[in-house]
């Protein structure tokens, strides 16, 4: 009998002065038996800095088709594609091809250091890609919060995100490995 995926609940308020968003999300999040809270909990800090009310989380960690968050218009068009991890360079090509803005959020340490280096000329030719990677003290840090029920908050002000469950703050670094090329518009 397969193993099924472990439910968590997070109620996760976002202030972020530098979009002006401020919402509070009810969600509901399947950490799949090979996913550690460290993953999951990456998942939900790229929800938090990209919160929009038609972002959601996908299949990203099961189906190659399908992101680990994604934001689609109505005509069904994918407008933002995330991944988060160290995806397949050929995943990340096929993305980009697919949507309008494709974001990964590697973490790792040293093997998310390893794997930007040996793809990053290829990388180079996607210009709607943005690639950031997450210091594993921060990442490791959040994994620590991770609770099959959270209230968590997330402030994000001045390029300084915190993630916070009343008790614990952490501050999270975000290093920028490679921005999107302008297309000349």
């Amino acid at each position: 009998m397969a193993i099924k995926a472990t439910i968590f609940k997070a109620n996760l308020q976002i202030a972020d002065m530098e979009r002006h968003y401020y919402q509070d999300h009810v969600l509901t999040l399947a950490r799949h038996p090979s996913e550690t809270d460290e993953r999951m909990m990456v998942r939900l800090l790229a929800f938090a800095i990209h919160a929009h009310e038609y972002l959601e989380f996908g299949q990203g960690m099961t189906a190659d088709d399908e992101a680990d968050l994604w934001q689609k218009d109505l005509t069904g068009s994918i407008e933002l594609w995330i991944d988060v991890g160290i995806p397949d360079e050929k995943l990340i090509r096929k993305a980009c091809g697919r949507a309008n803005q494709v974001i990964v959020y590697a973490y790792g340490g040293r093997t998310a250091e390893m794997w930007f280096a040996q793809n990053s000329s290829q990388f180079e030719r996607l210009t709607n890609l943005t690639v950031i990677n997450l210091p594993v003290e921060s990442t490791r840090a959040i994994a620590k919060l991770a609770q099959r029920n959270m209230q968590l908050q997330c402030t994000i002000q001045d390029g300084q995100l915190w993630l916070s469950d009343g008790n614990e703050s952490v501050q999270v670094e975000r290093v920028r490995l490679k921005e999107p090329s302008s297309r000349g518009y």
